[in-house]
């Protein structure tokens, strides 16, 4: 197997720990394929944010409630799903790092329910900026159980628009990337930020 490709891959990660910090969002609708793109980052050993905090919260919230959240719930959730984001990105010192989902995204859900956003999240909007925001063309799979709820009570591509919207909103100028595989993408999204494509 040729090594050439992950060596420059690993000796540009090794670089950027002594560089300030570059931070990149991965996002997109509920079914957009990120956990594969996610995955293909871990697989390979590039910096990134594994789990995507709003998840594993959701679920908290959800067995403490005993039934999934409604419209009343979302202020509270959404407070808790900010404080992660937060901490993430205040956690990150030096080198590139990709982000399993952003800030702004919570501008989309908030509009999916009728919601303004709050005075802490303009704030954090303003304080916290990201360098490069990726947008995963949805592909219509599922990945988690909580998406499949999406796709029986929700619209997916309403959710995925107003996403996308949020980021413009925020001030940003997302790439989209192509609803091909994973290992496509990722190379897709390296190839943008300047950064070593792994060997396969």
């Amino acid at each position: 197997m040729t090594t050439s490709q992950n060596d420059r891959l690993a000796a540009a990660i090794e670089a950027a720990q002594n560089q300030p910090p570059r931070r990149f969002v991965i996002t997109g609708g509920p079914s957009a394929g990120k956990d594969d793109v996610i995955a293909e980052l871990i697989r390979h050993g590039i910096p990134c944010m594994e789990t995507e905090p709003g998840r594993e919260i959701y679920r908290k919230h959800r067995q403490r409630l005993g039934r999934h959240l409604r419209t009343e719930d979302r202020r509270e959730y959404a407070a808790e799903v900010l404080e992660a984001f937060i901490a993430e990105f205040e956690g990150h010192k030096h080198g590139f790092r990709f982000y399993n989902r952003g800030i702004p995204d919570s501008y989309g859900w908030e509009r999916f329910f009728g919601l303004a956003p709050t005075i802490q999240l303009e704030k954090a909007n303003r304080v916290y900026r990201y360098d490069t925001v990726f947008v995963l063309d949805p592909l219509d799979t599922f990945e988690d159980p909580d998406d499949i709820v999406w796709a029986k009570e929700r619209e997916i591509r309403r959710v995925h628009e107003l996403i996308v919207q949020g980021y413009y909103d925020a001030g940003y100028e997302p790439t989209f990337v192509p609803a091909e595989s994973a290992e496509y993408r990722l190379d897709y999204i390296l190839t943008n930020v300047r950064i070593p494509k792994p060997q396969r």
